[in-house]
């Protein structure tokens, strides 16, 4: 089966956090480059989303047109990606004509099929401004939790998603006046027509796909409590133009569009994107993202590709993960709070260590938290004690007291027994990973870099090389062969470690096919051991958390 991999199209107005990216781009990388170690044919698509509220919200913030916006942050995002080394294989954007086309087209197929009706509704309208207000253009206070700036599309407290007409107290984010609410016509997504279909697929695809809990509870959550009609029009003037009369001054509402941005995107840059978006029989849909957008891509999205009768690719797995909260707070680009992407190279802190640090601290179960104390100290104990500790120890010795040379010998019963166990931890790590269990992977990684550096000991080869050279010889052979497998492992984790592993071992990455190898190298010699990474000094925990704590940087 082909892999088709997404992760959530980040909003182009901000710049994304550390909690943004574990949620979904540097999850889905893992997954990808896994996916291309084992030789599947993969394809990995993200890009920005530009259309909707949030974009001319900023564009006034800036005095920006909203094209002016997407090019400026479209060009932000993309570099900080590509700082992190992820692997898109396209990453595009949402403003362009492919994705106008797509999301029409759909939209007619739907309206064809009687699933779409038009209702007359009284939507906030501010006097002040003289327009009606989309939702991220009004704020005030949740009616499900009370909290005091809830949006008008959804509660950040506890995560409802609202109808600004709901708010209580509601207020006009542009001058502050309080809205009216005025009568205007919209464009509806009858979602009730497709609850049997959705339910039934929504199940079925659950169970086969092995989705999140959380995406399985919040979807069976909506099932619940009945699927109802879904305005998909607003009343704003940069988004995508409806196809119909009378909505000549309305565009679609962005979480009807945005999904379809996946399909555009892909349509953009390739010719062969129906072989990967209309071929459920052959290709398997993985899509990342962090628990706020599920009922996007569980609901909407499915609801909108089945209804539309045409035989798209659905969703398989959805991996969906909690929330990354920062110290004792939230992240906040506006307080200057959180460390956001383009001020993590600032810190002179290797981008493989942010990666495993948070992908280590992955929140999948329940909400986790960067604090910088567990930052140094699970990189310098975790990683650089374990993993970077076994390959300097073993391919120092090995330089150093056999000429860097790979020997291929008869083995002793404990050698074996250690042979046959690391063979079964890749096992595991593999089942971990094709299973998309992104942090047990990694986990399973660390438990290998332990039993390698355990095994050092136990074999003691700086003693048996003074009675038995071979033994000594085989020993720490065994272990170069570890550390090949370890760097294939790691790879999508922390490439660039990885192929310094392997450079300097004088190998190549051939693939997920060398992991649990312990021959084939009789007679490679390696080349020169380095420290793989230096430990961070404790001190920059307390140095890191003022500079982002609102305060100036102190770079």
């Amino acid at each position: 089966m082909k892999k088709l991999i997404t992760s959530a199209l980040p909003y182009v107005n901000n710049v994304p956090h550390l909690g943004n990216i574990i949620g979904c781009v540097l999850s889905a990388d893992v997954y990808a480059r896994f996916c291309r170690s084992k030789g599947y044919e993969t394809l990995y698509v993200c890009g920005t989303d530009e259309y909707g509220t949030a974009t001319e919200t900023k564009a006034r913030e800036e005095k920006l047109t909203p094209q002016q916006i997407c090019d400026k942050y479209h060009a932000i995002h993309k570099e900080i990606y590509d700082n992190f080394n992820i692997s898109f294989d396209i990453f595009g954007r949402t403003s362009t004509e492919k994705q106008t086309e797509i999301a029409q087209s759909i939209f007619q197929d739907l309206e064809v099929n009687n699933l779409i009706i038009e209702k007359k509704t009284k939507r906030t309208f501010c006097e002040k401004d003289s327009i009606f207000l989309a939702d991220r253009f009004v704020e005030g206070v949740c009616p499900h939790c009370r909290y005091e700036d809830a949006r008008g599309d959804q509660c950040d407290n506890c995560g409802k998603l609202l109808e600004p007409e709901n708010l209580i107290n509601s207020r006009c984010k542009i001058c502050g006046s309080n809205p009216v609410l005025k009568e205007t016509s919209h464009l509806y997504l009858e979602l009730d027509k497709l609850q049997e279909k959705l339910k039934s697929w929504s199940q079925k695809s659950g169970d086969i796909g092995k989705w999140s809990r959380n995406a399985i509870q919040t979807t069976n959550g909506w099932f619940e409590k009945g699927l109802q009609a879904r305005p998909i029009t607003r009343d704003l003037s940069w988004g995508i133009p409806v196809p119909r009369p009378g909505y000549e001054e309305k565009v679609f509402y962005v979480w009807f569009d945005a999904p379809i941005g996946y399909i555009s995107i892909t349509a953009n840059e390739r010719e062969d994107w129906k072989e990967w978006w209309q071929n459920p029989e052959k290709v398997e849909l993985y899509q990342f993202m962090a628990k706020d957008n599920i009922p996007f891509h569980t609901v909407i999205f499915p609801a909108s590709l089945i209804g539309s009768g045409k035989n798209w690719t659905l969703l398989h797995h959805i991996n969906s993960t909690e929330y990354l909260n920062y110290e004792d707070t939230k992240f906040s680009k506006s307080r200057n709070v959180g460390v956001f992407g383009d001020s993590v190279s600032d810190t002179g802190i290797h981008i493989d260590l942010w990666r495993f640090y948070l992908l280590a601290n992955r929140p999948e179960r329940n909400d986790s938290v960067f604090e910088w104390n567990d930052f140094i100290e699970k990189v310098n104990s975790e990683f650089i004690d374990n993993i970077g500790n076994m390959v300097n120890r073993a391919l120092v010795y090995l330089k150093k007291n056999f000429d860097g040379e790979i020997k291929d010998v008869p083995l002793s019963d404990d050698q074996l027994k250690f042979v046959n166990d690391c063979r079964n931890d890749f096992i595991k790590v593999t089942e971990a990973i094709e299973s998309v269990k992104i942090r047990e992977g990694l986990r399973g990684i660390l438990a290998i870099g332990n039993r390698g550096n355990k095994f050092f000991q136990d074999m003691t080869p700086w003693e048996k090389i003074k009675t038995e050279p071979e033994h000594a010889h085989a020993t720490v052979s065994l272990i170069a062969y570890l550390v090949r497998s370890t760097a294939v492992a790691l790879e999508p984790y922390m490439p660039e470690t990885a192929l310094k592993i392997l450079d300097m071992m004088n190998l190549s990455n051939t693939g997920w096919e060398m992991i649990g190898s312990f021959n084939g190298l009789d007679g490679h010699k390696i080349g020169k051991p380095e420290i793989l990474h230096k430990k961070l000094d404790v001190k920059l925990a307390e140095k890191f958390r003022k500079s982002f704590s609102g305060k100036c940087p102190e770079f």
